[in-house]
């Protein structure tokens, strides 16, 4: 993989990576709700689980979708409602305590099988394969996925900080209840660009 190929992939991995999306705005609200520290294992189930990801949707599991083009259908229809759920979950989560160990995110392996249906993760991982990955190899699909991996952790890391600094505004219930609602709404526009494609 040449320079200039892996300085283009380490741009896109970045703005995909640093744009809202379904990832990032579930880790604002998880970093104003239950902090930094908590959301860690949230971090590194998105980091490592979209790797993970890349590398096998490159290995083949791309190829189920060209062959049973229904499987591509019904992903869809699972993807947006698991992220209507999780958008009431966050719209419905419970006030901040001052003790932040209450309350329960995302875990390390929640997070890691959420990127499978995550309509996001999904444009990013099969755009990635398809423009920066030449010659369709494992190892070019482990670059890729070395790339995301080490672009896409700071990023999600800086959502979740932001998120943490929103909670000293958000202690009160009304403004938390504000917050909760518009990061669900959000969550239920990111997925406009698959319910209605260009």
């Amino acid at each position: 993989m040449t320079f200039e190929i892996l300085s283009a992939l380490a741009l896109f991995a970045f703005v995909s990576s640093a744009t809202p999306g379904p990832n990032n705005l579930m880790l604002m609200a998880s970093g104003a709700n239950y902090g930094f520290t908590r959301s860690i294992p949230h971090m590194l189930g998105i980091s490592i689980g979209f790797s993970v990801m890349i590398v096998l949707v490159g290995a083949g599991l791309s190829q189920i979708f060209e062959t049973y083009p229904i499987s591509h259908t019904i992903l869809k229809i699972i993807s947006v409602a698991y992220l209507a759920y999780l958008a009431w979950k966050i719209a419905t989560a419970a006030p901040i305590k001052k003790d932040t160990s209450q309350g329960t995110p995302m875990t390390f392996l929640q997070a890691a099988a959420f990127q499978w249906v995550n309509p996001k993760a999904w444009a990013m991982a099969l755009t990635a394969l398809s423009v920066y990955a030449p010659g369709q190899t494992l190892t070019a699909f482990a670059v890729v996925a070395l790339v995301f991996g080490l672009v896409n952790l700071p990023s999600i890391t800086l959502w979740t900080m932001m998120g943490q600094q929103m909670a000293r505004f958000l202690t009160n219930p009304a403004r938390l209840q504000i917050f909760n609602w518009s990061m669900a709404g959000l969550l239920i526009a990111s997925l406009y660009p698959v319910l209605w494609p260009g």
